[in-house]
């Protein structure tokens, strides 16, 4: 029985590790084509632009919550 737990404990802990790098390197990748976008003065480079700000709000947020809950882990 405490095995299980263990095992169940061990893989969500990893899953969620794995989900957090994924998020973060997802953002940063957005925010330098975002970056280098905006260099770009074409219309569409612009429209893009702007466009990404839909995928990187969320994920921004996301990322706020990573960053909260690893202070918690450190101050607990």
């Amino acid at each position: 029985m405490i095995s299980s737990i263990t095992t169940t404990t061990t893989v969500a802990v990893t899953f969620g590790a794995t989900l957090s790098l994924a998020a973060t390197i997802l953002l940063i990748s957005l925010l330098v084509l975002k970056e280098m976008l905006s260099v770009d003065s074409k219309r569409i480079a612009l429209n893009l632009e702007g466009r990404l700000n839909v995928a990187i709000w969320p994920l921004l947020m996301v990322f706020l919550v990573i960053v909260a809950v690893k202070i918690l882990e450190i101050l607990a």
